[in-house]
């Protein structure tokens, strides 16, 4: 151990396994030659016999330990528990103090601070003061181990008192019943209420923001079940309805519903969404119709992607995603900060990209413009304090679970004539009111549960953004890559061309419903600053081109706030336009 045995061990996958086994193995050892006083050979020899023995007896010594005890329920004193912390702690004593006079008082002298012990007994002529200040101290030691104890939880505190003997001078007592308020002075001993006035103390605390109290009451154990004959055994019989339309959703699972009229007219619960490589991205070249035409002869044609030579696919899309979302851009060395965030991730997302590359290439793209939604800032400018990353959700669809939810029967559908309500003419999701209007898709039940993530939150001068990271190729195939492929134009048609509209607007409401309930002073015209998708691919860094104010590579969408809380309003069942 004083050779560096813990850090060396610890160091190893499943080390505190490892651990735990050496440690028990040496105390088995150790045991064996301070009681049977072996020596070296012979301990060997009994080592060897052990492990050679495939069936060693239950309960013996050689039962495997825990690897740790830290999710064990722990018994600990108060002084062995100063400088800890746990989830939970019960103090179910810390009423109780029985406090003895003193057989030879101890005690610091008011004169000069000295520790003193009085031995003249009870005759001696400083007895009496010195027997007093003797429980003073005791007394304020007590409130003293009070603060440790109920300063060790992290989540809840659960603390017991009773009207004993031994409560008058407990700390707890004197703390919660014996101070008055408005008194920081804590009495050393504190009479006993009554049961009424004890519940009003605990009340008026309660009403104060203090701890809440419930009344412990005996229980009566449930009769044992009655000897006798079991009854007749029959076959249960199923007879209730189970409603299939009823899900755990997602967007990836509503949108891909329109792939084929079969998939939507099956209803069903879906599966529990997993961790697995990123299901809205292409596996393959995305190749938008007529973008690519234009992008040859649009700004930016003469400007590479920094990604032209990296890979496409779900799974490096995975890759990217993790390591923007864990890279700081408040790093002292930013290309180094992506370079360890890509050695980090590789192994969990392989992807056939040298990490230097990959990393030089999100340097570039985190030193792009934003757009005016961001007010032109970069992500390189927007510090992880700024950030809400990966913000997963659990949003209820008509009431969630709750059977005697009022709403009506919604479909996706729905969305249209909301999107046709609020979205003026020329806005660029506004078409997408069309696709919803195919059955495949809008004829969707809207009932459950929709769950997702939103890759991340910024937060840029009090407005709030809702950004998607993108990897998608969206220029020809065999055909070098530039910013012209990531156009405005050329953004609002792969939007369109992959379903994202939806997407957006349901995070748009997602977002809504959080800052609706963390946000006191909650105004969805201010704090709603819109939607970032940002392409990747297309962000070229400082010599990112613009296209009427917008650089290229990022989609920025600001829907109208009274458009977000009708959707909102719609997917909690009320199926009216609002």
């Amino acid at each position: 151990m004083v050779g560096g045995l813990h850090e060396r061990v610890l160091g190893w996958s499943a080390g505190e396994r490892h651990l735990t086994d050496l440690r028990h193995v040496g105390q088995a050892l150790h045991q064996l030659v301070t009681v049977e006083r072996l020596g070296l050979v012979a301990v060997v020899q009994w080592l060897r016999e052990q492990i050679a023995d495939d069936a060693p007896e239950v309960g013996s010594e050689r039962t495997r330990r825990l690897d740790s005890d830290a999710a064990a329920v722990q018994l600990v004193t108060i002084h062995g528990s100063k400088g800890l912390q746990y989830p939970i702690v019960h103090l179910p004593f810390i009423a109780d103090r029985w406090t003895p006079k003193p057989d030879m008082p101890r005690f610091h002298d008011t004169a000069d601070d000295q520790r003193c012990l009085d031995v003249g007994g009870p005759q001696g002529s400083r007895w009496k003061d010195d027997s007093a200040r003797h429980l003073a101290e005791e007394a304020g030691e007590s409130l003293r181990l009070l603060y440790v104890a109920m300063t060790r939880a992290k989540s809840q505190l659960v603390a017991w008192w009773a009207p004993t003997n031994n409560t008058q001078g407990s700390p707890l007592h004197r703390m919660l019943i014996g101070r008055g308020p408005g008194t920081a002075v804590v009495p050393d001993v504190s009479m006993l209420p009554s049961d009424a006035d004890a519940h009003q103390f605990f009340e008026a605390w309660r009403e104060r923001g203090g701890p809440v109290w419930r009344l412990a009451t005996a229980q009566t154990p449930p009769e044992p079940l009655p000897a006798g004959a079991p009854p007749a055994l029959s076959v249960r019989q199923f007879t209730r309805e189970v409603d299939t339309t009823w899900r755990r959703t997602s967007y990836s699972a509503l949108s891909k519903a329109a792939e084929t009229a079969a998939a939507a007219a099956r209803p069903g619960v879906d599966s529990e969404p997993e961790q697995a490589p990123r299901d809205d991205e292409p596996d393959t070249v995305e190749v938008v119709a007529g973008a690519s035409e234009v992008a040859r002869l649009a700004v930016g044609a003469d400007v590479p992607s920094p990604m032209a030579d990296l890979p496409v696919g779900a799974g490096f899309g995975s890759l990217v995603h993790a390591v923007l979302e864990h890279a700081d851009p408040e790093a002292p060395d930013f290309t180094t900060e992506l370079m360890t965030r890509v050695q980090e991730e590789l192994p969990r997302w392989p992807a056939p990209v040298e990490p230097e590359a990959l990393a030089a290439a999100l340097v570039t793209v985190c030193e792009s413009p934003l757009g005016p939604l961001a007010h032109g800032r970069r992500l390189v400018d927007i510090g992880l304090q700024r950030r809400l990353r990966e913000m997963e959700f659990e949003l209820p669809l008509a009431g969630g679970d709750d059977a005697d939810y009022p709403v009506d029967r919604i479909r996706l559908g729905d969305l249209a004539r909301l999107l046709r309500a609020h979205l003026p003419v020329g806005d660029p999701l506004l078409p997408y009111a069309e696709a919803l209007d195919d059955p495949a898709l809008g004829d969707q039940r809207l009932n459950g549960y929709l769950t997702g993530s939103i890759d991340v939150v910024l937060e840029i001068d009090g407005r709030f953004l809702v950004v998607d990271y993108k990897t998608n190729w969206l220029g020809q195939p065999d055909v070098p890559l530039t910013a012209a492929d990531y156009a405005p134009s050329a953004l609002a048609a792969a939007m369109a061309h992959s379903d994202y509209p939806l997407q957006a607007l349901l995070y748009a409401v997602v977002l809504h419903r959080y800052l609706r309930w963390r946000l006191p002073d909650y105004d969805p015209d201010q704090h709603l600053g819109g939607v970032l998708y940002l392409y990747v691919r297309g962000m070229c860094g400082a010599a990112t081109p613009l296209v009427d104010g917008h650089p290229t590579g990022v989609f920025s969408w600001r829907p109208p706030a009274a458009l977000v809380l009708a959707v909102s309003d719609l997917l909690d069942g009320d199926g009216g336009v609002s």
